[in-house]
């Protein structure tokens, strides 16, 4: 989300031969701080002086012609691309070098397995390069959202849904302004759920469900016997809480400490009419509340740590959500009640965490698995062969584990 407290940055433009000092609000959703060094650029500026700019640290306010602007921003992409794969050639002839030198015995599946974290933090650390370099695009946009370049669309709606309403000019990414206008499209036209027949429709901020191979499991696991009452953590767009109020559960108890959250899951269950879900702003489990017969979560996948807000829905440093989730549930179940966990095992493939360490958990928590439903994810980037962790991508398995709270031994003395 946006930083709490404004924060401006400053510019010097030069018209008529006179240098003046310019000043804008400073909108930056990844909380970046405000740019040190600006230069002004604009049509005349070829990509190589861009890329040459953005590579040293130089943000560039644009003042051409908008849709150049997004011309610009993918030319800025070809040429990241290029360098990555000529840095990716090197780091291959590299190993094959010192494969070839070391021990020929070597197993090489050993080898590969102590690869696969490093290639993950890699593709990571290239990920944040890739975002610093292209957000050092920005757009000046007056009060109300108004852009003064040519040909520039009305973005007023897109950006007050996106960022709420400001009453001065701002300066922001181009990036996050693309990021305003595609959400501002979803949340017009809807994501179909397969499976369903329905579309959730997302806000800017809020985890869109694009992935959903997890629904059919929710639809094909058996509700417990009595199921009055069930919680949905974490709801993001209320995707989960919609499943359960459809089945017939009495009250759904749908939680999230996310404001936008909350408004889109709010927006998504007037839609549907759902009387029976109710929505409360929280950390985890909701107060003040009947204890629960069914608790759905789907925590972040991932225990890494975010790099920006927009990436908490998919990272989990130290897997703090999903433990502080299993530690909770059983004080909010009643007896006889069921927790449903939806996870996918790619960390388990890319060695960030191990079944044990779950299992563990689960154990630690006291609960034990009733049953497991599993799935094979069918989204792109399990298909891409280019993909260097394609291997580890292509073994996922998403699951639901259903877990109830394991009886305690008694003993008599």
């Amino acid at each position: 989300m946006l930083a709490p407290q404004k924060q401006y940055v400053q510019w010097l433009e030069n018209k008529n031969g006179n240098e003046t000092l310019h000043q804008a609000l400073w909108l930056s959703e990844s909380n970046h701080a405000p740019p040190a060094r600006i230069v002004l650029v604009d049509d005349k500026t070829t990509a190589d002086e861009a890329y040459r700019l953005a590579c040293e640290g130089t943000s560039l306010l644009w003042r051409g012609d908008f849709h150049n602007a997004r011309q610009l921003l993918q030319a800025l992409n070809r040429r990241i691309e290029r360098t990555n794969e000529r840095s990716e050639r090197r780091k291959i002839k590299k190993a094959a070098n010192q494969s070839a030198k070391s021990n020929k015995n070597l197993d090489k599946s050993l080898e590969l397995s102590k690869s696969i974290p490093n290639l993950f933090h890699q593709q990571r650390q290239l990920q944040a390069q890739r975002a610093r370099i292209l957000s050092r695009l920005l757009l000046e946009l007056d009060a109300n959202y108004v852009s003064q370049l040519r040909r520039a669309p009305d973005m007023s709606a897109a950006c007050m849904a996106a960022f709420g309403q400001i009453n001065d000019s701002c300066v922001l990414s181009f990036r996050d302004l693309q990021g305003a206008l595609g959400a501002a499209q979803w949340r017009e036209k809807g994501v179909p759920i397969d499976g369903l027949d329905l579309s959730i429709f997302p806000h800017y901020g809020v985890f869109a469900p694009t992935r959903h191979e997890y629904v059919q499991l929710l639809l094909e696991a058996p509700l417990p016997d009595t199921c009055d009452v069930a919680y949905d953590i974490g709801t993001g767009t209320g995707l989960l809480a919609i499943i359960l109020a459809q089945r017939g559960v009495k009250q759904v108890i749908a939680t999230d400490l996310n404001p936008r959250a909350l408004t889109c899951a709010s927006e998504n269950f007037t839609r549907l009419e759902l009387a029976n879900v109710q929505l409360q702003q929280a950390d985890l489990y909701p107060t003040d509340a009947p204890l629960a017969n069914l608790i759905v979560c789907n925590p972040p996948w991932l225990p890494a740590k975010p790099s920006s807000p927009l990436e908490y829905a998919v990272y989990d440093a130290n897997s703090k959500m999903l433990r502080g989730f299993l530690q909770g549930a059983k004080t909010h179940l009643v007896e006889h009640g069921e927790v449903w966990l939806i996870l996918s095992d790619l960390a388990e493939h890319l060695q960030l965490r191990t079944r044990e360490e779950l299992l563990g958990w689960f154990a630690d928590s006291g609960l034990k698995v009733k049953y497991r439903l599993d799935t094979k994810p069918k989204h792109g980037r399990s298909q891409d062969k280019s993909d260097p962790l394609f291997a580890t991508r292509s073994s996922e398995v998403t699951s639901l584990w259903c877990l109830e709270p394991a009886q305690s031994l008694i003993t008599d003395n």
